[in-house]
């Protein structure tokens, strides 16, 4: 169990940058210390390739929602 400075335990994170992209940590408050280990090699790979897939296809979903809310707007 790891507890952050004010004495609260830390919970455990996931990292989505490109950096550390599913590397995990403790968080809490302003702590932040590293869950080693680090993922394997073939995550550390593929995981950038679907975050920034998946942020595209957030990215289209939000468009579209744009898009129909228009349309629902103007009565079609």
């Amino acid at each position: 169990m790891v507890q952050c400075w004010c004495g609260q335990t830390a919970v455990v994170l996931t990292s989505w940058t490109n950096r550390n992209p599913g590397r995990r940590f403790y968080g809490y408050c302003d702590f932040i210390d590293w869950y080693d280990p680090p993922m394997c090699a073939r995550s550390v790979s593929i995981i950038p390739g679907l975050l920034r897939a998946r942020n595209a296809i957030q990215a289209t979903l939000d468009d579209t929602r744009l898009a129909v809310g228009n349309r629902v707007g103007d009565g079609f």
